[in-house]
């Protein structure tokens, strides 16, 4: 079972949302698309689900053309940033409605609901009306109800966006645990470095439209393809060198080191996470992140120097890696 989109283009007007956009997602595999707002993420999500209708492509779920497949033909399972719950109905109420709508007899009905509350842990809370539940209680209602779809494809879009640090993180494992234990593929969208990487077996970086890079989190790390997905991978953000001979030089904060010879920085602001401190400073070559172990003890003015091995280098004008 696998989801594959082939050459996939959508356009407004002549301004070309997405274009030739080719991605396959394994069995079992959680793939996330990331990136800023306006690449195209929830586009590629709405044409998948054949909320939209691509210009040109085609799209193929467990190898059945979906192209001109109407969404409720398509077998999608979906958890949207807003959980879309009925106010006025308790949780099993709102679990059994999309069971009943397709005709699913009431002994099933029941069946069914009960298995899925069970699963989910929210077997105390069935006869809860949605305002008496937490945000994380009810995005795993939402998440219920997309199981019981019983779906060829689970799509995910920012589910975790309205809740708050502390339960994203608590939320998190469990999620990643609950979408990945069938054989249906996940395609997670998210703005959220840090979840794409927590969630995803493979992230798929866009841009403009286009996938810029796509690979494991450690892949993308370590091994970025162009300026743009080292820029926008890793947090504190990867410093970058001014061109010289038309090549951008790139190291991350954590490999920058104490040296007697190298870069001459003054300490401008300082920043404790515990285990390690995230330093900014100042030098002639511009402005550079530094993380280091908290208790090393900074002075005012340092040197910094970094293994050759663990740069990275740009074209200036492409952005492409050299």
């Amino acid at each position: 079972m696998n989801l594959v989109l082939q050459n996939i283009g959508r356009r407004f007007g002549r301004n070309w949302i997405v274009r030739h956009l080719d991605l396959e997602v394994g069995e079992g595999e959680c793939l996330a698309l990331l990136g800023p707002s306006g690449c195209g993420k929830s586009t590629t999500l709405r044409l998948i689900a054949g909320l939209d209708q691509p210009n040109e492509g085609s799209i193929t779920i467990a190898g059945e053309d979906v192209t001109t497949v109407s969404p409720v033909d398509r077998r999608i399972g979906m958890v949207f940033q807003s959980y879309a719950l009925f106010p006025h109905l308790t949780v099993f109420a709102n679990l059994a409605l999309g069971l009943q709508v397709r005709g699913i007899a009431a002994s099933d009905r029941k069946q069914r609901v009960a298995s899925v509350l069970a699963l989910m842990q929210l077997e105390d809370l069935a006869e809860r009306h949605p305002a008496e539940l937490s945000g994380g209680q009810r995005q795993r209602v939402a998440l219920a109800r997309a199981l019981l779809r019983d779906p060829l494809v689970y799509l995910l879009d920012e589910p975790m966006s309205n809740l708050d640090a502390q339960l994203r993180e608590d939320l998190r494992p469990q999620l990643r645990h609950l979408i990945l234990q069938g054989s249906q593929p996940v395609i997670y969208v998210t703005h959220d470095q840090h979840e794409a990487m927590a969630m995803a077996h493979r992230i798929a970086v866009m841009r403009d439209g286009k996938i810029e890079q796509i690979g494991t989190p450690q892949e993308l790390y370590h091994n970025p393809l162009s300026l743009f997905v080292a820029s926008f991978i890793g947090r504190p953000q990867i410093n970058l060198l001014p061109a010289e001979s038309g090549i951008i030089r790139a190291i991350r904060p954590e490999h920058l080191q104490l040296s007697s010879e190298g870069i001459a920085c003054r300490l401008v602001y300082r920043e404790w996470l515990g285990t390690s401190q995230l330093l900014i400073l100042e030098s002639d070559r511009g402005p550079l992140r530094m993380l280091c172990a908290s208790e090393i003890t900074i002075p005012e003015t340092i040197k910094l120097n970094w293994s050759p091995e663990k740069e990275h280098q740009f074209d200036a004008s492409s952005g492409g890696r050299c």
